[in-house]
């Protein structure tokens, strides 16, 4: 077996122990398993009655795809947004102009301050004194998921900026380029090839997190699945919270096969100098995340 420097081969006793913990692993949660598959079925859980209205075209078409349609939509709105919001307030914090630079800060670093669910909630709840009576869950979940999400790709957008040598910037103005086409020309195209893994990551963070408009009573694929499919079909709410499980898995399983296949990709990719940057966390970038050492 071959060595590493970074890890230590195991031998034979080590390999024994290991495959034995595996073992023990396997059995602890086959048990777990089979205690909450007892337990469905002592509340008759699994009985065809509760499942049959999940093999029904009307429940798919009546409930279940509206609510997919609706948390795509609010996903969709939220995502554009998102991007547009961030890279205005990415570029402007990259600013030579003091005042356009602290400002943007301020609203980055504020609106990645406040729970996402705070943020809908205040906006929920907003709306109605300032715009009058009507029905403002939409509008109150993609602001929600703009200005938060918005700014976490404010700072992928200036770390994917920063992460570009100096180099490519200063043989730029050696042959006569402004600012302003340095950005458009030389380090926006190679900044957004580093930049989408992270940018198509955090928009899963945003796929998920439409799921808090069911707090605010928005229709989306969450609120169907737990509030009115169970309320129509009584006794299905196991079942429904299954299938809309899987729904959610399979989306956000999609858009992770597609930034771990972007990720790949910016990193064979001869296009541009700069590293990939990784998905930002909740305090922040650190230098390892494409953020030259003294600027993280």
């Amino acid at each position: 077996m071959s060595s590493s420097v970074l890890f230590d081969v195991p031998g034979p006793r080590a390999r024994l122990r290991n495959h034995g913990l595996t073992v023990i692993a396997a059995a602890a949660v086959l048990a777990v398993l089979y205690f909450v598959y007892r337990g469905f079925d002592d509340k008759g859980q699994w009985e065809g009655k509760i499942w049959r209205p999940f093999i029904e075209a009307s429940t798919w078409t009546d409930y279940i795809i509206p609510g997919l349609l609706g948390t795509l939509k609010a996903a969709g709105l939220g995502a554009v947004c998102a991007l547009v919001f961030g890279a205005v307030f990415g570029l402007g914090r990259l600013s030579d102009h003091r005042w356009i630079r602290v400002p943007a800060g301020a609203v980055v670093e504020t609106f990645r301050a406040i729970p996402l669910l705070l943020l809908i909630f205040f906006l929920a709840y907003l709306a109605p004194s300032v715009l009058g009576s009507g029905d403002y869950t939409l509008i109150a979940l993609v602001t929600g998921l703009t200005l938060y999400n918005g700014s976490v790709l404010a700072e992928v957008v200036r770390a994917g900026v920063l992460a570009v040598p100096r180099g490519q910037s200063e043989a730029a103005y050696a042959i006569g380029l402004r600012k302003g086409g340095v950005m458009r020309l030389v380090l926006l195209p190679q900044a957004v090839t580093a930049m989408m893994p992270a940018i198509v990551s955090q928009l899963v963070v945003l796929l998920k997190d439409t799921a808090l408009g069911y707090i605010i009573a928005y229709e989306d694929l969450l609120n169907y699945g737990f509030k009115i499919i169970p309320a129509v079909f009584f006794g299905s709410l196991v079942p429904a919270a299954i299938v809309i499980g899987i729904i959610y898995i399979g989306l956000n399983m999609t858009l992770s096969t597609l930034a771990n296949w972007l990720e790949k990709r910016s990193r064979r990719s001869r296009k541009t100098s700069a590293r990939p940057i990784a998905p930002p966390g909740v305090i922040g970038l650190s230098a390892g995340a494409g953020l030259p050492e003294e600027t993280a």
